[in-house]
């Protein structure tokens, strides 16, 4: 008979992976949350993973073999936490889980980062793929060429999605820590989750600590010009260190091995040349906008290559690359209107993904609808730099949710471009529908901003833009 595994908190992106790679492994596999919506509630469906709803003790009876704890929502004093304390259960956390029974003896591809961590793994992961490698992988997304965020795969090769985020009520350090990666990407770093870090500094010496783990035949892909990674690096640094994107490198290390990849300057948003140390080693034609993203796709290219994969195998593979669920997802679309459904939950991601879509739709209409419910976000962290994230757009909407403790209505009047507030989904999209067309060929771009469900107003808006049409 089978160990039976429970994921505690097993909607989230992670635990739900987790699951699923258990499920994989051949354990017998249930768990609950206090929510679960798509795409994960879906792919868990289709594992044939039981999910219970909420936290009742009662699902731990007859007690598992062992219970994965996970980190969001799940402290002391919640009471599925107190009956596996109180009774002495036998329980992880899910890193500590997946370093032990998934990562231990394979050769750990890591993305690391403030940003673009889902889909430079999701790149990595379909260049792999596209190389007959059969890679495994853990993706905090759903990733479009791939029908799961996650996979055990066949050869020694793993992609994982290394957050930086505590590991669990009992264990403070950065998730990352039990990875071990042989092969490291550090998109970019800066100052996030407010909850549980006070400043930049707190953050770094946990990524100090992910740099401690990477062997001397390992390698490290960095930044050329992010100070905040520099410094990380300056703290000490054992492993090669190549460059990627910008000009030059700023703060040189000991280490660096003189390779620097960047992107040629291109006319066109999807059409890039990459260069290898102003070598040319091909170019991407793909569909995905902004320099973001043509960042992301450089990294991807040279994890591969540290992994034994030619460069232009991995530029073939990205011109198939059609991206990751709610990353610009459109959602909708007639001859006049786009809606797309996006992650993006910080101002430099608001930022640059608004940056991305004007670069390709100059003369159209963009509209911001903003979720600002991270903790960090919530928390209002961040007040001043959301007040000009948007300025890509022609105005944004912010949503005040019951999270926010600040003042949302002076964030409107702050912000550099036509700003309003709604606390109402249906009002929200009532004012959408009644907007006026626009003149002649130009489009109206509605981009939706959440790292949750958004009160569920993307099938609600969807549902009613299609009965409109």
């Amino acid at each position: 008979m089978s160990k039976h595994l429970y994921f505690l908190g097993i909607g989230g992106t992670l635990m739900g992976s987790l699951a699923q790679l258990a499920k994989q492994l051949g354990f017998e596999v249930s768990g609950s949350d206090a929510g679960i919506y798509p795409p994960m509630s879906d792919q868990l469906a289709q594992a044939g993973i039981t999910a219970f709803d909420g936290f009742d003790p009662s699902q731990l009876d007859p007690a598992p073999d062992e219970i994965i704890v996970g980190n969001a929502g799940l402290p002391r004093g919640n009471e599925a936490v107190e009956y596996i304390l109180e009774r002495n259960l036998n329980y992880t956390s899910g890193a500590e889980w997946l370093g032990r029974e998934v990562l231990r003896d394979r050769w750990v591809l890591a993305v690391a980062g403030t940003h673009g961590k889902t889909t430079t793994a999701s790149m990595l992961s379909w260049i792999l793929e596209q190389a007959g490698l059969n890679p495994g992988y853990l993706i905090g997304g759903a990733p479009n060429n791939f029908g799961q965020s996650a996979r055990l795969g066949t050869a020694p090769f793993f992609v994982v999605e290394a957050d930086e985020y505590d590991t669990s009520y009992f264990d403070r350090r950065s998730k990352f820590v039990h990875y071990r990666p042989r092969t490291l990407i550090v998109n970019n770093l800066e100052y996030d989750h407010a909850d549980i870090f006070p400043d930049i500094k707190a953050i770094q010496q946990q990524f100090h600590l992910l740099l401690r783990t990477i062997p001397s035949g390992g390698l490290i892909l960095a930044p050329s010009e992010d100070d905040h990674v520099n410094e990380v690096l300056h703290q000490g640094c054992w492993a090669p260190v190549a460059r990627v994107g910008g000009k030059v490198v700023r703060k040189p290390v000991q280490l660096d091995t003189g390779e620097h990849w960047c992107v040629a300057q291109t006319s066109r948003d999807d059409t890039f040349e990459i260069l290898l140390n102003d070598e040319s080693k091909g170019t991407v034609s793909w569909s995905l906008t902004g320099a973001h993203n043509r960042s992301n796709a450089l990294n991807a290219i040279a994890a591969a290559r540290h992994a034994g994969v030619p460069v232009a195998v991995s530029i073939a593979a990205l011109n198939q690359f059609v991206g990751v669920k709610r990353r610009m997802e459109v959602i909708f679309e007639d001859p006049h209107t786009v809606i797309y459904d996006d992650f993006a939950h910080h101002p430099t991601a608001i930022r640059s993904t608004l940056q991305g879509l004007r670069d390709a739709a100059s003369a159209d209409e963009i509209i911001a609808i903003i979720e600002p419910r991270t903790h960090t976000m919530s928390l209002g962290t961040l007040q001043s730099d959301l007040a000009t994230c948007c300025a890509a757009a022609d105005r944004v909407i912010w949503f005040r949710g019951d999270n926010i403790t600040w003042d949302l209505y002076q964030l409107a009047q702050d912000c550099v471009i036509d700003a309003r507030v709604e606390d109402d989904i249906e009002r929200l999209i009532d004012s959408l529908l009644a907007m006026p067309a626009l003149n002649g060929d130009r489009r109206r771009h509605l981009v939706i901003m959440s790292n949750g469900a958004f009160g569920g107003i993307y099938k609600n808006i969807v549902r009613q833009f299609e009965a409109r049409a």
